[in-house]
């Protein structure tokens, strides 16, 4: 893949990504402030209707409706004998029906309706100021004027007197009771909110419950019922709103947060699976080079020892003959041993590898490639140390030799000049160690080293030969054997540690 086309398809998903991320935030955002104006339209709601239900409540109890068609009422009620006719009804020592009016008024001018008692009109009665104040009557709408049936004039006046016709006495609040009626109304909205009440009565006099919430409240809300006096206000402060509308939003903000964690988690694996194919592709052109470089040296030399053979005198010069067959024996050997172990790693991706395994002096073959390699290599010091004569493990004996050869080969070109190697008997585990005092390997590289086809990056150039697939071998042997490889690496050492299953 070109640098370019991966770079634009990066920059492509951080977009989608960030636009994701965006859209969701603005919609959670809009979606909480229509919550909060939802949850204030649902405070108010509760708020108006405890107002109402408390004057409701209240007009049972001292408030007196009445309805008149005379030109009189007015006089009737600004007069102290309204307050004396309840009086004497109450007290039974006058009937209502033998009343005489003194205002001109007929009985069936006039039809009162009440709550429960009128105790608080007895109570009132006892002030030398009492008087009915005019302010306080509420009329009553035009369609009850309308009604000409007696019937339906006094079922529709009850219904209205549920509410407050003429308030008597109270122009303040009980706000212990109002508190009381208010988280009810919560309560069946299922609001669980912190509020405190504030309420200014005609003079201008604050009255304050819970006052610490209405100082830290961040929310306030006027009442809008109609009955409350005039010139008065209720004010409700409240707070918390943040967890409520949360809590009310909880199934939205997880869907949203799936939403954008199941896209990001796509595009991320996306993006991961293009960064595989693009190291692929990498390794793909690395290795066709690597095989090609490899391969031309020994075709090259073979071709020159044909040459040779074919040009030179060869009945004659026999042992020159040889010399060139040597070579070009040598070079095809080395030509199969590379052809071997592409087909190995072809055979151990389709896992058609089967172990033959036999009971194995681990001592005794771990020596044998130590003086092999040091043989071969005398520009490197290799040292075999071991704590036991004898080691027995059942092993593929073949394939084993083959992965610690490969490990000891990549110790002779990348690392230093001492290889030491160590093999321990230590129960439940058999350790075998290879150490150098090499520092080629960087910890970057430690997770990759045993990936197929991986190679130390060393630029465009065939210094150290190899087709990467070696330490992969070695891990799929040693796993097969049920064992693991690990590299560790220190400040001035490598060390490629083996650890085997006694038995």
């Amino acid at each position: 893949m070109q640098k370019n086309s991966y770079r634009s398809i990066l920059y492509f998903i951080a977009f989608v990504i960030l636009v994701t991320l965006s859209i969701q935030v603005y919609w959670n955002l809009k979606n909480y402030e229509a919550s909060k104006q939802q949850l204030i339209n649902e405070v108010q709601i509760s708020l108006d209707n405890a107002v109402d239900q408390y004057y409701t409540e209240l007009a049972e109890k001292n408030t007196i409706g009445f309805s008149s068609d005379s030109s009189n009422i007015g006089s009737f009620l600004k007069k102290s004998s309204f307050s004396n006719l309840l009086k004497k009804i109450d007290s039974g020592t006058v009937d209502f029906k033998s009343y005489t009016f003194s205002e001109g008024l007929d009985h069936s001018d006039i039809k009162i309706y009440r709550g429960l008692s009128v105790d608080s009109i007895d109570r009132m009665d006892q002030h030398p100021n009492f008087c009915i104040d005019s302010s306080k009557i509420i009329e009553f709408p035009d369609g009850l004027e309308e009604i000409e049936n007696g019937d339906s004039r006094k079922k529709a006046f009850e219904q209205l007197t549920s509410k407050i016709i003429i308030s008597i006495n109270e122009d303040s609040l009980q706000l212990e009771v109002l508190d009381t009626i208010i988280n009810n109304q919560l309560k069946r909205k299922q609001l669980t909110i912190s509020y405190g009440i504030t309420f200014q009565d005609q003079t201008g006099t604050s009255f304050l419950f819970n006052e610490n919430v209405i100082n830290q409240s961040d929310l306030k809300t006027k009442t809008k019922s109609y009955y409350l006096p005039r010139g008065s206000s209720l004010e409700l402060s409240f707070m918390n709103t943040t967890r409520t509308i949360l809590k009310k939003n909880l199934f939205g903000i997880a869907l949203s947060f799936l939403l954008v964690s199941a896209v990001i988690g796509c595009l991320l694996y996306l993006l991961n699976i293009i960064n595989r194919q693009k190291q692929l592709a990498e390794l793909k052109n690395d290795l066709i080079s690597n095989i090609t470089h490899e391969f031309k040296t020994p075709i090259a030399t073979i071709s020159v020892a044909l040459e040779g053979i074919q040009n030179f005198n060869r009945e004659n010069d026999p042992e020159k003959t040889k010399k060139y067959i040597d070579m070009s024996s040598n070079q095809l050997g080395k030509l199969n041993t590379m052809v071997e172990k592409i087909l190995e790693t072809a055979t151990l991706d389709s896992e058609e590898l089967e172990l033959n395994l036999e009971e194995v002096n681990l001592v005794d073959l771990t020596q044998t490639i130590t003086n092999r390699h040091q043989t071969n290599t005398t520009e490197k010091n290799i040292s075999f140390h071991h704590t036991h004569e004898n080691i027995w493990k059942k092993v593929d004996a073949f394939h084993f030799e083959n992965a610690i050869n490969n490990i000891i080969d990549n110790a002779i070109k990348y690392g230093g000049n001492n290889i030491d190697i160590y093999l321990k008997n230590t129960h439940p585990n058999i350790t075998l160690e290879i150490k150098d005092n090499g520092t080629s390997l960087i910890r970057s590289q430690k997770d990759k080293i045993f990936e197929k086809f991986y190679r130390v990056p060393k630029g465009n150039t065939h210094d150290v030969k190899g087709f990467g697939i070696g330490l992969f071998y070695t891990k799929t042997i040693i796993e097969k054997h049920e064992g693991t490889i690990e590299l560790l690496l220190d400040q001035d050492q490598t060390n490629f540690k083996i650890t085997l299953p006694n038995g």
